[in-house]
């Protein structure tokens, strides 16, 4: 089975590139949404989050212990060697919970959808990476739009990811989505490729 990385900058418009995807038959694996679900819910994670951050970081109802994603992300956000840890414990635990769920999968490729990619060396473990890219301007104005926030919180969240030019470097596929190049044809050219070629890719 090949494994396929696709990622890009915050307002690039990765995750409506994914449901393409989908559209199209391809499993997806979203990276953000499992890594949230296994603070929830694998006890082992949660322990290790709250000795690293601070046991006050989860909070319990009902019982169950939960994590509190808006202090995490105030103490991480604000502490640059605090965000390291909290990464080191969070990306094992979702490459590994990726490599389970593709041995289930039965298509020909699989795709794994991810903001950081790059950043967190996940890629290494793709046959191929995709980067979808977007104008600077035009990925701030959507987050802003989007997330209600203004102009400086997307700048500090742009921070923490790698320049677009350099994922560019690291990619075999780009898509464009930039309000003037159609993106559904660059999608299907490398599904196309990617469905009837992939032994000729590797190799």
């Amino acid at each position: 089975m090949i494994k396929v990385g696709l990622t890009g900058g915050i307002g690039s418009g990765k995750t409506t590139i994914a449901r393409i995807f989908e559209v199209l038959g391809v499993p997806v694996f979203f990276s953000d949404l499992e890594g949230k679900r296994l603070m929830a819910e694998d006890p082992g994670l949660a322990e290790a989050i709250r000795s690293a951050l601070g046991a006050d970081t989860y909070y319990r109802d009902r019982g169950r212990l939960l994590p509190d994603r808006k202090k995490i992300a105030g103490i991480v956000f604000n502490d640059e060697e605090k965000l390291a840890r909290l990464n080191a414990l969070i990306h094992p635990a979702v490459i590994a919970s990726f490599d389970r769920w593709a041995q289930q999968q039965e298509s020909v490729y699989v795709i794994k959808e991810s903001a950081l990619l790059f950043e967190s060396d996940a890629w290494k473990h793709s046959h191929f990476n995709i980067a979808v890219t977007a104008p600077r301007e035009e990925r701030i104005r959507r987050v802003m739009k989007r997330d209600g926030v203004d102009r400086s919180k997307v700048l500090s969240r742009m921070k923490h990811q790698l320049p677009e030019r350099e994922k560019i470097k690291r990619a075999d596929f780009i898509i464009k989505n930039d309000n003037e190049s159609l993106v559904i044809p660059q999608v299907l050219a490398i599904h196309r490729l990617l469905l009837h070629s992939p032994t000729d890719l590797i190799l």
